[in-house]
């Protein structure tokens, strides 16, 4: 399997395309910000072909350029239905202050075919079987997608693009439009903590990590996990 990526210019959030080797079909996860021209010159250098695109969530910052992306081959944009009004109107995920800062200057477009996503469900695209999970918090349709890992680069047994539901050491941001911190803890009880440990977790922001890792020093994942320490303060990651 072959997992490639990069962090946008803008807010850095992560890009990726997943395949099930090179010369063939992918699927492209969370095309943000400026990302076009990194991204063709990704899948010229793997010869990929995308299938479809797949969105952890409906913020701006990792669906801007999924319009383009689609619109330039005819493939469909995958997300959950309650993040769906998110790629019509992108402000009403945004705080006041964001909303400003953008100002409807950023030339924003809906993809013509969309899909939605329903937890506990298989996609088979691009010949990979990709698991949605559910995990709201961070915005109500967060989701989580997890395929085998064995062949992949980091030879592990699942692999889990985690959006911005749990980074290296953090989670999601909750004060956003959509965000709910009870929600999130949720999320992180029922969705993360029962991963094996040496799942690879590949965020919408930030370097990879593993379930082990995160579960031994994260401290989101204490707090849930009921092992006591200060409660850690609310997280700020992510638009």
């Amino acid at each position: 399997m072959l997992v490639a990526g990069f962090p946008a210019d803008a807010f850095g959030t992560n890009c990726y395309v997943v395949a099930t080797a090179p010369g063939e079909q992918c699927v492209v996860v969370d095309p943000g910000i400026g990302v076009i021209d990194r991204l063709d010159a990704l899948l010229a250098e793997h010869r990929l072909h995308p299938a479809a695109v797949l969105l952890t969530h409906g913020h701006l910052d990792h669906t801007f350029s999924v319009a383009p992306v689609c619109g330039a081959r005819g493939i469909t944009a995958y997300v959950h239905p309650d993040d769906r009004e998110l790629l019509a109107d992108p402000a009403k995920g945004l705080s006041a202050d964001l909303a400003q800062l953008f100002g409807g200057r950023l030339p924003y477009a809906e993809p013509e075919d969309v899909a939605e996503l329903a937890d506990g469900t298989t996609l088979t695209l691009a010949g990979l079987e990709i698991t949605v999970d559910h995990a709201p918090g961070h915005t109500g349709g967060s989701v989580l997608f997890r395929l085998p890992g064995a062949g992949s680069p980091f030879e592990a047994e699942q692999v889990c693009l985690s959006g911005d539901v749990l980074f290296a050491g953090s989670i999601g941001r909750t004060d956003l439009p959509g965000g709910s911190m009870p929600a999130m803890l949720t999320s992180l009880r029922d969705k993360i903590l029962p991963l094996a440990d040496d799942t690879v977790v590949l965020p919408g922001h930030g370097p990879a990590t593993t379930i082990g890792r995160e579960r031994a020093t994260n401290p989101y994942l204490a707090e849930v996990a009921g092992m006591g320490g200060a409660r850690p303060a609310a997280p700020t990651r992510g638009l």
